[in-house]
């Protein structure tokens, strides 16, 4: 062994496989965002978790972050962006009048039924030939390797939402 050479353990083929496989899937992902057409002239497809987590409910800057495993300067950023569309409105905390609510506007909700509509015929159309039992597994093993994920993310990123985007 060579001085500074850091010794890795063999991974499994297994490992190996599935990882070589995430990234073909999110590379192939990132290029089907980029040719969806968008919903909204001025929201970008990769805003779209935001929207969808503020849809469970109204919530402060910095609770959303913390959903969508993002930064505050961020999601402030996007927010200032969708507040001038119309999107979303700030509201005072019911709870702490020195600090602000999110909220989606009811534009902001059609927008979505639109992105979730488009997205659920897409989905149907890739699993046409798959039978309803393997549609099943999948999303079971899909919700399971998600939740594997986020656990092992840094705690200040740990999500209590289970209303996925």
């Amino acid at each position: 062994m060579q001085p500074n050479e850091v010794v890795r353990p063999r991974l499994g083929r297994d490992a190996v496989s599935l990882g070589d496989h995430l990234i073909r899937v999110v590379k192939l992902l990132n290029a089907h965002r980029h040719q969806v057409p968008r919903q909204h002239p001025g929201v970008d497809p990769a805003a779209y978790p935001l929207l969808f987590t503020l849809a469970v409910g109204p919530m402060r800057m910095s609770e959303l972050a913390a959903h969508i495993h993002s930064d505050i300067s961020t999601v402030s950023r996007q927010v200032a962006h969708f507040v001038a569309l119309g999107l979303i409105t700030r509201d005072p905390d019911p709870t702490d009048g020195r600090a602000q609510q999110l909220h989606l506007t009811d534009d902001a909700l059609a927008v979505l039924v639109c992105v979730q509509d488009s997205r659920e015929r897409w989905i149907d159309q890739l699993l046409i030939d798959w039978g309803q039992d393997e549609r099943e597994a999948f999303a079971g093993h899909l919700a399971r390797f998600a939740e594997s994920l986020e656990q092992h993310l840094p705690l200040r990123h740990h999500s209590t939402n289970k209303d996925h985007v």
